[in-house]
């Protein structure tokens, strides 16, 4: 089994180097970019399972690499990489469609355990969360999602999700009428060794409506549960 090749697009070069050679330890391939279009390049050419990526480079930041990288494909994860260690610049991250974040200076061991949870959670066969079939389209909503192309349709319209997406949402599908807890969905979607926080849920649900609630504003079918954490209700509510 071939090595998961983890793309670097990092500038400064004694952080490059010093990622390069704990992936080796840890039997990672590698290959590494030091500024956004380089990284863009590599993305597009080279067979990549997860990208650490940089917010402050030359050329394109990480953000715009990241929403391009979004935009040619959903399902290769992203880790972002931020020295400033503020909420917005993490926000903006997942919104852009970065699936962890992780903030400068950080261990090693913390690196390497998000990278495990978010390959574990890009695997191509479908998340553990259903029984038997769930490789088999389902209605969400009233969208038709089928997780064995990692996409969905509603109202005519396609899209695709990505990986922590897809996990998601069959996590709601096969809790319906449930609240479920942040620390469940986190648990049960991110995995128990997750080391992140709920900003990550929250900024992943919103994508996620986006993408099947008719009116993301007022969402119908994934309910937030005030203080506590979502429900997804797969019927409308009463009078619509």
């Amino acid at each position: 089994m071939n090595a998961p090749c983890i793309l670097i697009a990092e500038d400064d070069p004694h952080i490059l180097e010093g990622l390069v050679d704990t992936l080796a330890s840890e039997g990672y391939a590698s290959l590494t970019a030091t500024d956004g279009r380089q990284a863009l390049t590599l993305f597009s050419t080279e067979k990549v399972n997860l990208v650490l990526l940089d917010i402050m480079m030359p050329e394109l930041d990480g953000y715009e690499v990241c929403r391009r990288m979004r935009a040619a494909d959903d399902r290769i994860p992203i880790i972002m990489l931020t020295a400033k260690g503020e909420e917005i610049d993490k926000v903006v991250g997942l919104k852009m469609g970065a699936d962890d974040y992780i903030t400068k200076p950080f261990g090693i061991h913390e690196l390497l355990a998000r990278i495990a949870a978010v390959l574990r959670r890009s695997q191509i066969s479908p998340p553990a969360v259903e029984p038997e079939g769930s490789s088999q389209p389902f209605i969400f909503g009233t969208a038709r999602i089928s997780p064995e192309t990692y996409g969905g349709r509603r109202d005519r319209a396609s899209f695709k999700l990505s990986a922590t997406e897809m996990k998601l949402v069959q996590f709601f599908h096969a809790h319906p009428d449930q609240v479920l807890t942040r620390d469940q969905l986190l648990n049960g979607v991110w995995g128990q060794n997750y080391l992140g926080t709920t900003r990550t849920l929250d900024q992943h649900v919103a994508r996620l409506r986006k993408k099947i609630e008719p009116s993301p504003g007022r969402p119908r079918y994934i309910q937030t549960i005030h203080g506590i954490g979502y429900r997804y209700s797969p019927r409308k509510p009463p009078g619509e």
